[in-house]
């Protein structure tokens, strides 16, 4: 556990990141550490910095503030990295993470090795905004620190469905949305609400997808000549996956889209049986036993065949164990 307290003291300036193409938790957590270090510590000069959010969460309070633009120069007496398992997650934000005094990460991916001064990694909790909220002084969390931190934690737990849902979550989550916020308007307006055009490309993905290995395996892939037909962007694809992983019958979700010729984001998810995070490590990838993703290069068809070896290697020996 970290002692907010004794790492701020002294600090004049500090400075917050999450991972490229930030996600619910890496928002949540980002600005739920930030909004509580601006309300108890307005001494301190803070900034946070993400990618463009995803348009979402355009509504969420203190969106406005983060900051996208990478290219001023700044020494922070103090850098979080928040919800990113390696530094090259961080993007452009990495340039302030290596010129900071004092770097301190809190992190709940199983791929983290642990790379700045202070390591706060907690493999088996449910998101980051989890465990921000366990190193903030409870009775001093503003409002909207608290609607950060529960956005976070809804996200990564598929709105407490997901197994890393602990009952120490669920008591967490209770003591957030005691603080007053409209809570089930942040689920809806950032995790349920889809545009228009994220439903037709959601419909193609899933009337393209094709099942493997005698129907254990999904998977579907967006291409970049359909994603500028539809007029959607990366961060239109997030839930996909997950709808793919509630056909019955399956173990394992692949989804991928195409971000440049012959390279493809992808994006796996498991019921446990198969560990996602160590085929996504095997290609560079990172994250969770039933989450994770990486990115890829060749034919659609390369990428597919060389994660379902992987996959079909793992349920093989799963079937010889039981």
């Amino acid at each position: 556990m970290i002692n907010l307290a004794e790492e701020l003291k002294g600090a004049r300036n500090v400075a917050i990141a999450g991972h490229l193409r930030p996600d619910g938790d890496a928002i949540g957590s980002c600005l739920g550490l930030y909004l509580y270090l601006k309300e108890n510590y307005p001494e301190i000069e803070t900034a946070v910095y993400l990618e463009q959010p995803p348009r979402a969460y355009a509504n969420v309070h203190g969106v406005s503030e983060i900051n996208s633009d990478f290219s001023e120069e700044h020494v922070y007496d103090v850098f979080f990295c928040l919800d990113c398992a390696d530094e090259k997650r961080l993007g452009e934000a990495a340039k302030y993470k290596n010129s900071a005094k004092r770097t301190i990460c809190i992190d709940h991916h199983v791929s983290n090795g642990g790379f700045a001064d202070v390591n706060y990694i907690v493999p088996d909790a449910s998101s980051t905004s989890e465990l921000v909220y366990g190193v903030l002084d409870e009775d001093k969390i503003p409002l909207y620190a608290a609607e950060a931190l529960y956005m976070g934690i809804v996200h990564d737990t598929g709105v407490f469905r997901h197994s890393c849902t602990s009952p120490e979550t669920m008591e967490i989550a209770a003591k957030l949305m005691r603080r007053g916020f409209d809570f089930s308007g942040i689920i809806n307006r950032t995790y349920y609400d889809k545009t228009y055009y994220q439903h037709q490309i959601l419909g193609r993905a899933l009337l393209e997808s094709i099942l493997l290995l005698h129907g254990k395996i999904i998977f579907s892939a967006i291409r970049k000549k359909d994603m500028e037909f539809y007029g959607v962007v990366p961060s239109d694809m997030d839930g996909i996956v997950q709808t793919l992983m509630s056909t019955s019958g399956t173990e394992a979700a692949i989804f991928l889209y195409e971000t440049k010729p012959r390279e493809y984001k992808v994006s796996m998810r498991s019921r446990g049986l198969i560990d996602v995070s160590v085929i996504a490590g095997y290609f560079g990838g990172g994250g969770h036993v039933c989450a994770a993703g990486c990115t890829m290069q060749g034919s659609v068809y390369d990428v597919v065949n060389n994660i379902s070896l992987h996959m079909e290697k793992q349920l093989r020996q799963a079937e010889e164990h039981d």
